[in-house]
């Protein structure tokens, strides 16, 4: 879990836990989404948190014996954390998002109301930036729309859908079971009977979609992933890459999840992570151009200056 994620949730649990002494610790891990064992790893870090000085006394006291948490000497972040204009308004745009969404017609007015109330909260700065932006989701025209329509008759689907790996279209039929956001696309998820398995299909890159008149009935161990980590999932057989990135390029340390992370001075960072296709991997590179590189596989690496080169020439040739 990234410090970026962690901080938010560090910064709101302090607040939540001076105003409810003696809450149960399962009871508030579900409310902020995560596992036993990392509220407990959080606490831990609390505990060492305080004013300067860093003495007993300046550092927040919590104890969690017996399952139920007390916190002390934490008045200092006793206020909850308070929305910038720019995540208030990331926060009412994709509000407003949602309720545009197929499916969602029974929700809206609640939706509305929390529109009113965070904008309202958030002042005018938040509103202004908010009702400047305006966000569709990027699918095959009626997808979205056949797509749930299948999920509420509970029925199979049939997809032509794009490949960006492979380059290629692939015919399938899946048995829906819900459509979710995640790293900012809509996808669909659902069994795949061509791969036999659970798989996420982006709504953009469903070239054709059909509802057919067969019962969706996916097998018993079919269950929805956990997406807490986001969309990228790799899994221990995917070839591991190892890339050096300038710290213009350390981002990528954050967005993905690594194997290892190894600091090289002045900011540069040697990342070890798994990559399920080689096509993600020279796209990654080619992003990164001058602010990081491939160190190995030597095959991807000379794969990756191939393509840079013939785009290059590309170049040179409409000159």
């Amino acid at each position: 879990m990234s410090s970026a994620d962690r901080l938010p949730r560090l910064l709101a649990l302090v607040p939540y836990l001076l105003s409810h002494q003696g809450a149960e610790v399962g009871e508030v891990a579900k409310l902020f989404g995560v596992t036993e064992k990392q509220l407990i790893d959080d606490l831990q870090l609390v505990w060492m948190c305080g004013l300067p000085g860093h003495t007993p006394g300046d550092l927040i006291d919590v104890s969690w014996d017996g399952g139920e948490i007390l916190i002390d000497n934490a008045d200092t972040i006793a206020r909850p954390l308070r929305l910038a204009v720019d995540e208030a308004s990331a926060l009412i745009v994709a509000l407003r998002m949602l309720a545009d969404l197929p499916g969602f017609e029974n929700n809206r007015d609640a939706l509305a109301r929390v529109i009113a109330k965070l904008e309202r909260a958030a002042a005018e700065g938040a509103a202004t930036v908010s009702n400047q932006v305006a966000v569709e989701v990027d699918a095959q025209p009626d997808a979205l729309a056949t797509v749930q329509d299948a999920l509420r008759r509970r029925r199979r689907l049939s997809l032509r859908y794009y490949v960006p790996g492979r380059d290629e279209i692939t015919p399938r039929e899946v048995d829906p079971m819900r459509v979710v956001m995640a790293d900012g696309r809509a996808y669909l998820e659902g069994w795949c009977y061509r791969a036999e398995g659970m798989r996420l299909f982006r709504l953009d890159r469903i070239l054709g979609v059909e509802v057919l008149e067969v019962p969706a009935s996916p097998p018993e161990e079919a269950e929805p992933m956990d997406l807490a980590e986001g969309v990228f999932r790799p899994s221990p057989t995917d070839e591991l890459v190892e890339l050096e990135v300038t710290a213009a390029g350390r981002w990528v340390a954050e967005y993905y999840p690594c194997e290892q992370v190894t600091e090289l001075g002045e900011g540069r960072l040697r990342i070890a992570l798994r990559a399920r296709d080689q096509g993600w991997l020279v796209r990654l590179a080619l992003r990164l151009g001058d602010s990081g590189k491939v160190v190995a596989p030597a095959a991807l690496a000379r794969r990756v200056a191939d393509e840079a080169r013939a785009a290059l020439a590309l170049y040179s040739d409409a000159s």
